[in-house]
């Protein structure tokens, strides 16, 4: 018998906005040069030499981002243990929503996710670095 999905993606990133804080491009690129902020690019490695990446991002790839941040974890990543703001993107916005929620859940705050991801960030002309 074939699985029956209840609840697909769209739900899920839709119920994650309505908790999580997001940015615009333009609020986004105000926080570059905040010192109390981290700028976590959850894309894929593969994407970030394709595309470039953001000056300053910090990467976490998404399969990581729930045992980077906790201190329990094996894989804990210190910068997540950092009194700051993290704010998260991705390829499009959608796994960064995903993303900012479970940070949100597991006690990680304040988090915020940018609205549109890598793709809004270029498309508006935003600072772009290669790897």
């Amino acid at each position: 018998m074939p699985q029956t999905i209840t609840k697909g993606y769209k739900a899920l990133v839709d119920d994650a906005t309505k908790e999580i804080t997001t940015l615009s491009i333009a609020e986004a690129q105000g926080l570059l040069a905040d010192p109390e902020v981290v700028i976590v690019d959850l894309r894929d490695p593969r994407e970030l030499e394709r595309e470039g990446k953001m000056p300053g991002a910090f990467h976490c790839p998404r399969g990581m981002l729930e045992f980077w941040i906790d201190p329990e974890s094996p894989y804990h990543k210190p910068i997540f243990a950092e009194d700051k703001r993290f704010v998260f993107f991705c390829g499009g916005g959608w796994r960064s929503a995903l993303a900012a929620k479970a940070a949100q859940d597991m006690g990680l705050k304040p988090v915020a996710h940018i609205d549109g991801g890598f793709t809004a960030w270029k498309k508006a002309g935003a600072p772009v670095v290669s790897s």
